[in-house]
């Protein structure tokens, strides 16, 4: 049986922001969201009703006829859905497969890189921490950094750790470059992409 996804958009693309930054990605959102948080920049994602089903093979040839060799998974909150057969299927492509996800919740799917954008209100779950390969908090102030760190020290020590400054402001802007120059374990992030004009 054919498995089908909600889908607000898939396109190929540059990636903008965190490790991976500057990088072509096949970009799959889902749709759906649970968190809903307030600074989101793509609330049209939140209601999975709004969107067409699209079905893996689909998706599938339109990742392959990109010739995209990393596809990253986001949302919404992609981890609503079960994600075992869309990667089993985008890994007999032989791409790399990331997910961009709050870890509210259960981790699924065949995944190469996790980067938890982890939030206040709707925390992670417990299990999704050892397999953060990148952890990315949007910083507005003294507090989130704050959580930030205690969010840190539930990863893995290997994981790459961004602090993001919220795109409709630069108020956090001077507390993220301070902080992370006397913390330097810490590296900052931009949404390139906005700047580059690139979807």
């Amino acid at each position: 049986m054919e498995v089908h996804y909600p889908i607000m958009e898939h396109f190929y693309t540059i990636q903008g922001e965190g490790y991976h930054t500057g990088a072509p990605a096949y970009f799959i959102r889902t749709a759906g969201c649970d968190v809903q948080c307030w600074w989101c920049d793509v609330k049209d994602s939140w209601d999975g009703e709004k969107h067409p089903l699209i079905s893996v093979k689909y998706l599938c040839e339109q990742v392959k006829d990109s010739g995209a060799d990393k596809v990253v998974i986001t949302g919404g909150e992609p981890l609503l859905h079960d994600l075992q057969p869309l990667t089993t299927e985008l890994k007999k492509l032989a791409v790399d497969v990331h997910i961009e996800t709050s870890g509210s919740s259960p981790l699924s799917g065949t995944l190469d890189w996790v980067t938890l954008s982890p939030k206040r209100f709707k925390k992670p779950l417990p299990e999704v921490y050892e397999h953060v390969d990148e952890l990315k908090v949007v910083v507005l102030t003294n507090k989130d950094i704050e959580w930030a760190e205690s969010e840190a020290q539930k990863c893995p020590k290997t994981a790459r750790l961004y602090l993001q400054p919220e795109w409709d402001t630069a108020e956090s802007i001077p507390l993220i470059v301070d902080y992370v120059k006397k913390n330097p374990q810490w590296a900052i992030s931009l949404q390139t992409h906005k700047f580059l004009d690139v979807p």
